[in-house]
């Protein structure tokens, strides 16, 4: 079982694209690098009309069939037998091929829906964005919709570390959502609750007024009455903090 698993093809989506065949890389070129990495985002077998129409939208009908049926013919051969199982109506990646990028939805799934611990894999894999180097309108949509759920199962994991008082680890998860989205509040609110339960009220209240200049700057808004309810917890008087931080962005 390990050996299958060891040789089994392997598709990496996150971080950037890569295919492994008995684990070693192998070169594609551009056309099937991104017929393969759109296949295996889709899960599923996909009808060659919408493979070819996603992936050369500005193209004639024919001229994007024929564009398909050449990426199709340049994907390689592994263990003897095709990376793509093809029919005359429908493609879809074979199906003992490995995608991280599931891997990484299912376990990200289980995070918000089950609320399951975080494994260090698990942290591991929700570090990474789906294709990021990579501006075409199919890549996009379905980065933003993992953005989303990976935001969320990056704040579920935190919220479950910090339960366990493991709060360098629950730190880093919350640092890494900010850095995701710095607008986002749910980020700063696990920061905050962190540095408050470690008891260090100067860096919670640093990573406050932070939040508050970012905020009122870019949408000319405050965090909301949750935040500073928190701060409250603590005996810290939003109002004194919020007229601080108005008085250095005058300075």
């Amino acid at each position: 079982m390990v050996e299958s698993a060891r040789i089994q093809p392997r598709v990496q989506l996150l971080r950037g694209f890569e295919l492994r065949v008995r684990g070693r890389p192998v070169g594609l070129t551009p056309a099937s690098e991104r017929l393969v990495a759109f296949l295996a985002m889709q899960d599923r077998s996909v009808r060659r009309c919408f493979v070819s129409g996603s992936l050369w939208p500005d193209a004639t009908i024919d001229r994007a069939n024929a564009n398909l049926r050449s990426a199709l013919w340049r994907v390689p051969i592994a263990d003897r037998l095709p990376l793509v199982d093809a029919t005359s109506t429908h493609l879809r990646l074979r199906a003992d091929v490995d995608v991280d990028f599931h891997v990484a939805v299912r376990r990200a799934t289980a995070l918000v829906q089950v609320g399951d611990d975080p494994t260090s894999e698990t942290l591991e894999l929700l570090g990474f964005d789906l294709l990021p180097d990579w501006y075409e309108d199919w890549v996009e949509l379905e980065r933003e919709r993992y953005r989303q759920l990976r935001l969320h199962a990056l704040d579920q994991a935190c919220v479950s570390l910090i339960r366990r008082q493991r709060y360098a680890e629950a730190l880093l998860l919350a640092m890494g959502a900010i850095a995701a989205d710095p607008l986002r509040e749910s980020g700063f609110r696990l920061v905050v609750q962190i540095h408050l339960a470690e008891g260090n009220l100067v860096e919670a209240l640093h990573q406050y007024r932070a939040y508050a200049d970012r905020l009122h700057e870019e949408l000319g808004a405050q965090p909301s009455a949750h935040l500073r309810q928190l701060l409250h917890e603590y005996g810290l008087d939003h109002h004194r903090l919020g007229a601080t931080a108005a008085m250095r962005r005058v300075n």
